[in-house]
Order: C-alpha cells, then sequence, then structure tokens
C-alpha cells in the first residue's frame, strides 16, 4: 500500500514538473543575455539580467501597459458577458421540462467543440456588416463564442444540485420567480459562477486569433497580438518575447491564487448532478 502511494506520488510528482517546466524556461529564459539564449543552451542561467525586460518596456513602438489594458477590457467584457447569459440560460435549463432538451445540450457540446479558426471568418464577415470591426465590442462577442457553451453546461448542473424547495419557499414568501432567482438561486450557485467566470476571463485573456482578425488598430491590441512584434522575418528575439510572456502571465497567476478554492469546488460540484 505504501509503494502504490509513493509511486503515484512520484508519478504525480512528474506531471507537474513536465507542465511547469515551460513556464520555468519562459522565466530563465527572460532573465538570460541574447548570447547565452542563442548560444549553447543551459537549464539555468549563467548570466542573470534584466535588460530584457527594461527593453519592453521602454520601447515606444510596443505599448505593453496600453496592451495590457486592452487584454483586462476584452476579457472582463467577454467574463461579464458569457456569465449574464449563460445564468438566466442554464436556469432555465434546469428547472423547465423543455422537450428536446437532450439535443439543444448536444448542439451546445457540438459548438464547443468548433475550433476558432473555423468561426473567424464567419464572424469577420458578419461583423463586418453591421460595423463591429476594430471594435472592443466585436472582440468581446467573438470571445463569448468560446466560453459560453462551457459556461452553460457547468452552471445548469450546478443549478440542479440546488433545491427547487428554496425557490418555492421563496415565492410563498413573496418574491416573484425573478427575486427566488436573484436573491436566493444566485448566492448559492457562487461558487460555481466564480468558476465559470475564471474560466471565461482565463480564456480571452490568452486568446490570439480573434483579436488579430478584428482589430487592425494597435492602439486596441491585446497583449497576445502584441507579442507578434517580437517575431520578425529574420529572426525572433527571445529574450525580450519570454520577458512580455512573463509579464502577460502574471494576472493569470494572482486570478488563480485568489479564485482557486471558488474553482475547484465549482468544478467538483458542477461537474455531477
Amino acid at each position: 500500500m505504501k509503494r502504490k502511494k509513493w509511486l503515484m506520488s512520484i508519478t504525480g510528482l512528474l506531471i507537474v514538473i513536465g507542465f511547469l517546466f515551460p513556464i520555468y524556461w519562459m522565466l530563465a529564459s527572460s532573465v538570460k543575455p541574447s548570447s547565452e539564449i542563442f548560444g549553447d543552451p543551459s537549464l539555468f542561467p549563467r548570466e542573470m539580467t534584466f535588460e530584457a525586460y527594461s527593453n519592453i518596456f521602454a520601447q515606444s513602438e510596443v505599448k505593453i501597459l496600453n496592451n495590457i489594458l486592452n487584454s483586462f477590457i476584452i476579457s472582463f467584457g467577454a467574463m461579464i458577458g458569457s456569465v449574464c447569459l449563460a445564468a438566466p440560460a442554464a436556469y432555465a435549463i434546469a428547472r423547465k421540462n423543455l422537450k428536446g432538451i437532450t439535443l439543444f445540450l448536444l448542439f451546445i457540446l457540438i459548438v464547443q467543440m468548433f475550433p476558432s479558426n473555423m468561426l473567424a471568418l464567419p464572424l469577420y464577415s458578419m461583423f463586418a456588416s453591421i460595423g463591429l470591426l476594430n471594435t472592443y465590442i466585436g472582440v468581446i462577442i467573438a470571445n463569448m463564442t468560446l466560453s459560453l457553451p462551457f459556461v452553460i453546461l457547468i452552471m445548469r448542473t450546478y443549478f440542479l444540485t440546488i433545491p427547487t424547495a428554496l425557490e418555492e419557499a421563496a415565492i410563498i414568501d413573496g418574491c416573484s420567480k425573478w427575486g427566488a432567482f436573484f436573491r436566493v438561486i444566485l448566492p448559492l450557485a457562487r461558487p460555481g459562477i466564480m468558476t465559470c467566470a475564471a474560466f471565461s476571463f482565463l480564456l480571452a485573456w490568452g486568446e490570439f486569433l480573434y483579436s488579430l482578425t478584428m482589430l487592425t488598430n494597435n492602439e486596441k491590441w491585446p497583449i497576445t497580438v502584441a507579442m507578434r512584434q517580437f517575431v520578425g522575418q529574420f529572426g525572433t528575439n527571445w529574450g525580450e518575447l519570454m520577458a512580455l510572456s512573463a509579464v502577460s502571465t502574471l494576472p493569470i497567476i494572482i486570478i488563480f491564487i485568489f479564485t482557486q478554492r471558488y474553482i475547484v469546488s465549482g468544478i467538483a460540484d458542477g461537474s455531477t448532478k
């Protein structure tokens, strides 16, 4: 029994190291001088320098703080839009005995499987006809197409775990259907909502294709598109690219640290009825 536990612990440790090694390599490369990056690769930096970090903030053609602000605007917009649309939709699906609900859920799953490069051209054509190109709203709506199906499925399953007797008691006490939803159901579903909100934010933060396709004005580029400027035709500035990647990863790590308990409990409670 102890040998099995040790084996599982070692296996888990190796898996964690495998997932964390690219992050370590990114951080290590960001503090290496260019001669060491393009020379013989080493696991640990022989000489540490923060020149790459100072360069990315000093370059006038790459406005890092503005790009980070754009990423926050797009990610928060996609997060709020996904949660606000998914909550009543998931609640209705969970509470109403609708005909064809199985087919509808299957359709949501199929939509979730669509890659973004398949939807980019139809969304571009549609947004061009209604004047949403080169706007935050267009990119936010495009990002919502990626997270909304998942959010609906998770929140529906979470709503199914909440007893209907609580709503009935609230209605008897004078609440309307919407009053019971906002005052009783949503507070009880807070872990599931936090999970879906964090997922929507992180998915929009790392999205690249929609922003590249629909934003021609570099003043509105998010941080993911701004990274493309360090990849040239004749070479890649790996030090500054890794430094910018480390800076863009920092908000994600902070958000995950503060929402970790909600994410774990929300996925665990929302994964089964």
